[in-house]
């Protein structure tokens, strides 16, 4: 085979290949920071995957990694969907409490030989300024966000990230039994969703924005309260940011509760808005 003729089927060959490879090269829909120390990545995951990869037909890259919330990541996504606390543990937990094989297991007696060296074993916070100045401009700029359950907790840490999120974690009792009240009916997030029951954790937090975008609270009708703030808190709120929207979900500690059929409505609800496929 001449060289001109390799030249040739080398071009063609070239071609073809480079519109699979455009497309393969393509980011999804949307990106998904998700997991911590107690919350396991692959639940929200599985969950996610679920109710907006595969109903709403919204592709998502995840990351458990915090270092890749970066501006850079951001750029040519539509959403920004983040269920995870504040903290990062880089020397480790003062205890293996969170593992649940451990505990499942009955605290077996963790022996090693040769011994793990002591370690400070402290929680830091990982939000760095830029990062939250990063969120800031893509909401800004026309992004959606889809802030679930204990990311309030990121809003102790960054001024930022607090803004477009518009609360700060105020704590949760421990799991317990609560309903999902509909407080604004006429909301788009809420349409066809009814008040609900969930076995989770109740997040309590300090909302910073206009209480007329509270469309969710929810109540413990046993009247169990948590420190100072009530049997009551809000369950999810919305609001327009600069171009883009924000919306909070509060649910989510177990998959139980991410499948719960209302709150998958919700969930659908919340996405088609942030996406503005719903008014």
């Amino acid at each position: 085979m001449n060289t001109s003729r390799r030249s040739a089927i080398a071009a063609l060959a070239g071609a073809g290949l480079a519109p699979r490879l455009g497309r393969s090269a393509q980011k999804a829909s949307a990106f998904s920071l998700i997991g911590d120390r107690y919350h396991n990545s692959d639940y929200i995951r599985t969950g996610l995957n679920r109710t907006i990869a595969k109903d709403l037909g919204v592709s998502i890259d995840f990351c458990d990694e915090t270092k890749m919330l970066t501006a850079e990541t951001l750029n040519g996504y539509k959403l920004l969907i983040i269920l995870r606390d504040g903290m990062i543990w880089p020397d480790g937990y003062p205890d293996e409490s969170t593992n649940a094989g451990w505990v499942a297991g009955g605290k077996a007696k963790l022996v090693s030989d040769p011994p793990v060296p002591p370690t400070s074993a402290k929680a830091q916070f990982w939000m760095k300024p830029e990062q939250g100045k990063a969120v800031r401009h893509f909401v800004e700029s026309g992004g959606a966000a889809l802030l679930l359950h204990n990311v309030t907790h990121v809003g102790l840490t960054d001024p930022d990230f607090r803004h477009v999120l518009g609360a700060a974690y105020a704590g949760h009792p421990p799991i317990r039994t609560f309903n999902v009240k509909v407080k604004n009916p006429n909301h788009p997030i809420t349409k066809g969703v009814r008040d609900f029951t969930v076995t989770d954790e109740q997040h309590y937090m300090e909302y910073d924005k206009d209480p007329k975008n509270i469309f969710l609270e929810t109540v413990n009708e046993d009247g169990l309260t948590y420190r100072n703030l009530g049997a009551t808190a809000p369950g999810g709120f919305s609001f327009d940011y600069g171009k883009g929207r924000v919306c909070y979900l509060s649910p989510g500690h177990l998959l139980t509760v991410l499948w719960n059929p209302e709150f998958v409505k919700l969930q659908h609800n919340a996405v088609r808005w942030l996406l503005r496929q719903a008014s």
